[in-house]
């Protein structure tokens, strides 16, 4: 049984990517409380209560990985590296979202799985191989039995979304052959900690993973870590390539310094952690400090790219619609929608800020230089970013 020591309570959360629609405005929403532990034995840090798979990954999942310059580039770079380095034949993506690694291959050569039924509609009218099921023994052997073993597998901000960790593993395990290949990518506890990025913390990710947690798990099921690649993505993300324990080829020192690196920061230490949220909870204040102080000047300020991850900060750190007037996003999904728990409007993005904006709190904080790069008139004239990573400031 994990015995979770907590660290952190972000207060009563809704679900990160449930955006409400007008008429169900005056609908009391369910709320969760947020609490994060450490389990010291295993390493790994995850929230306390999960929810349901069937809640949160459904036929409304609005997030599309499409509308990122930034990660449609990270998977096509990626699948360069899988293509010249490991030459395989046949492909499975556990989260295949709505298509942005997979396209980037045959479709003679991949297999995704994606829970989410509407987002799986977007890869098979494309024409790929997909299934609209979750990931576990079933869904495991059901590819197995069609497709037999696969060369590798391929899963980007999914692993961390799921809460059996060792039915993750075992049901790779029957897919994936002797000499196969596991790359995993996930943002990294370790920068987390560092930026003080508490909003990576949000009912879909169950955990945040550290090399350690990842290596305790992968032991028990043969597997194990043979390269790390430290990434910009969502703040700084760990990509993982997984081998085989019985498969001879040779361990990278970068796990070793990362590994290291992960020690030596105190990742397996409880003390950490506390000192964490410690500096959570001066972050709170001091970013409701600087809202409030804008608020008081009367100058406007809107919000850039909702997020599961800004859901928590905004919940957390109660900034209402009295302090955003409104989020401006890409995606379809949200548009005339309203954000969970604060209820702030969400409206299309038109390709440019509002002459009448002057500050713009910036939701989707992960992909700041994509932004800054779009938003050169906005700067030019003078208009300011509000960012909480990793001190709350004005930009």
């Amino acid at each position: 049984m994990k015995k979770n020591i907590n660290f952190l309570d972000l207060g009563l959360q809704p679900l990160a990517n449930n955006y409400i629609n007008k008429k169900d405005l005056k609908k009391k929403e369910k709320k969760y409380r947020l609490k994060v532990g450490i389990d010291l034995k295993t390493k790994l840090v995850s929230i306390n209560k999960p929810i349901s798979s069937k809640i949160m990954f459904n036929n409304k999942y609005p997030y599309r990985s499409s509308m990122s310059k930034t990660m449609i580039k990270s998977f096509l770079d990626l699948s360069k590296i899988i293509n010249k380095k490991f030459n395989p034949n046949k492909i499975l993506e556990i989260g295949s979202n709505d298509g942005s690694f997979i396209k980037n291959f045959s479709k003679k050569k991949v297999i995704g799985i994606e829970p989410c039924s509407n987002v799986e509609k977007i890869t098979k009218k494309m024409g790929f191989n997909t299934y609209p099921d979750y990931w576990d023994l079933k869904t495991a052997r059901k590819i197995f039995k069609k497709n037999g073993n696969v060369d590798l597998i391929y899963s980007a901000n999914t692993i961390s979304h799921i809460q059996n960790l060792d039915e993750v593993f075992k049901s790779i395990n029957i897919v994936l052959n002797d000499k196969g290949i596991l790359i995993i990518e996930d943002p990294s506890l370790l920068e987390c900690l560092k930026k003080n990025t508490y909003d990576q913390f949000y009912n879909e990710h169950i955990y945040v993973f550290s090399l350690i947690g990842i290596e305790s798990i992968l032991k028990k099921h043969n597997l194990e870590v043979f390269h790390v690649q430290n990434l910009q993505i969502h703040g700084g993300s760990n990509r993982y390539f997984i081998k085989k324990i019985d498969n001879k080829r040779k361990i990278k020192s970068s796990v070793k310094f990362t590994r290291d690196n992960e020690i030596k920061y105190g990742l397996d230490k409880i003390s950490t952690y506390r000192q964490f949220a410690k500096r959570v909870r001066s972050s709170k204040k001091i970013l409701k400090d600087i809202f409030d102080k804008i608020n008081s000047k009367n100058k406007k300020i809107i919000g850039y790219g909702v997020t599961a991850k800004s859901t928590t900060i905004l919940n957390y750190c109660k900034i209402s619609k009295k302090l955003i007037e409104y989020f401006v996003d890409t995606t379809k999904d949200k548009q005339n929608k309203y954000t969970p728990g604060t209820k702030i409007p969400i409206y299309k993005y038109k390709g440019f800020i509002e002459k009448n904006v002057e500050f713009v709190f910036l939701g989707a904080w992960n992909f700041k230089e994509e932004i800054f790069k779009k938003e050169k008139k906005f700067i030019k004239r003078g208009g300011k970013f509000i960012i909480h990573t990793p001190t709350p400031k004005i930009i």
